[in-house]
């Protein structure tokens, strides 16, 4: 997303400016706005290559499952009727993340001062989410705060169940591959270079499988520590690079696209986004700002932008089902059943529909994610053993015919 710095009024008809991140002008006037801002001049800000957050490289999100604690322990307080400050002064004092129970800590410093639950927690979005922010808020407004909390922890259960899943498929391939890489490791460093001095003591011409596995071995033995160097720079380019909106964008694309696991990827996304506008659209948040917070939700800055395609095209009078077509974002069988949900004035439930039906291909994709990977992990043991047996045996079988003939 952009940065665009803004100057507007608010509540108290005061001046105010700074700085906010959007996918676009128009997102970045809705956001100022449910901050209680009326916007005056709205700018981007220039792209700058090296502005970025070195801190944000180390630093990890809220687990999922610390959220869910949170959501369901607030909901039971809530709808035992405790007051709210009691209850996030409980809350933080149990709490046993450090980030979350700082950031309670300052809400409980927040509602004291008179602010709403919703804006302290914006105040602290490394911990609460857009999504989850402008949830609290509904719940606010309405007075069915208890009722949104326990949809947030039922949300949140199955995000944390659905990455349970594929990071359960990912363990084997990532087993095998690190076997892989360990195994090459002990090979160049130990193995190849016994056999590499006693064929230089001979003098032969090696063949070239033989030549490859000692360049290789030496490479590894004499330039390790540039190789580790090399790995640790192009790990933090490859992350500062992912910060800038170009380089997050172009990430995220070929994410959706890799073989294989990008397929899963974006049903995955796509299932998130139905789920989260679904819970948005029931709280009663606005077509256009929930769109607008469920893209934003994905994390996946390439899809955020084509959904906010949606946004801008409903907001110019066109159906949810046409904009939706004009994405290319969504199967022709949701397609269909958000063109049936807009008739029908049931959008929310067949959207909740369409994410249950894309977490069931994506359930049966992950099941069977071993069985795709397992030839491709097979041609690559099958090539190292080739070259190592080549490298080895060839030039053994050189000196066994010298050796005769002498």
């Amino acid at each position: 997303m952009a940065v665009f710095t803004y100057r507007g009024r608010g509540s108290k008809g005061e001046l105010l400016r700074g700085q906010l991140e959007a996918a676009s002008s128009d997102a970045a006037s809705d956001a100022l706005i449910r901050q209680g801002i009326i916007p005056l001049d709205i700018r981007e800000r220039p792209a700058q290559a090296f502005n970025v957050d070195m801190k944000s490289l180390f630093k990890r999100p809220v687990p999922l499952d610390v959220l869910v604690i949170f959501c369901r322990q607030l909901y039971s307080l809530t709808k035992a009727g405790v007051p709210l400050l009691r209850a996030i002064r409980g809350l933080s004092q149990s709490a046993n993340h450090p980030q979350l129970k700082a950031a309670l800590e300052s809400v409980v410093v927040e509602l004291t001062n008179g602010k709403s639950l919703s804006a302290a927690m914006k105040m602290h979005p490394q911990v609460f989410s857009g999504l989850f922010v402008s949830m609290i808020s509904v719940g606010e407004n309405t007075g069915r705060l208890d009722t949104l909390l326990l949809q947030l922890a039922l949300y949140y259960e199955q995000e944390v169940e659905t990455r349970r899943r594929i990071q359960s498929a990912m363990r084997y391939p990532t087993f095998v591959i690190s076997a892989i890489l360990l195994a090459m490791a002990v090979l160049n460093i130990k193995v190849i270079p016994q056999f590499s001095s006693m064929f230089s003591r001979f003098g032969v011409d090696l063949p070239l499988p033989t030549r490859i596995l000692i360049g290789t071995s030496n490479v590894f033995v004499h330039y390790w520590p540039l190789m580790l160097a090399g790995l640790v720079a192009s790990w933090l380019g490859l992350r500062l690079w992912r910060q800038t909106p170009k380089g997050g964008e172009r990430w995220d694309q070929w994410r959706l696209k890799a073989p294989i696991v990008g397929d899963i990827i974006n049903r995955a996304q796509l299932s998130r986004f139905s789920r989260t506008f679904s819970l948005m659209v029931r709280a009663g948040v606005p077509l256009n700002q929930a769109i607008q917070m469920s893209a934003e939700a994905l994390g996946n800055r390439y899809l955020e932008n084509r959904l906010i395609a949606m946004k801008q095209g409903i907001e110019g009078g066109n159906s949810i089902a046409n904009t939706a077509s004009q994405s290319e974002v969504f199967t022709p069988l949701v397609l269909q059943m958000i063109a049936v949900g807009e008739e029908t004035g049931q959008v929310d439930e067949l959207l909740l529909e369409a994410a249950d039906f894309y977490d069931r291909e994506v359930d049966y994709d992950l099941k069977t994610l071993t069985a795709k990977i397992e030839p491709l992990l097979l041609l690559v043991v099958a090539g190292m053993v080739l070259l190592l047996a080549l490298g080895i045996f060839l030039p053994m079988w050189g000196l066994l015919d010298v050796a005769r003939g002498a």
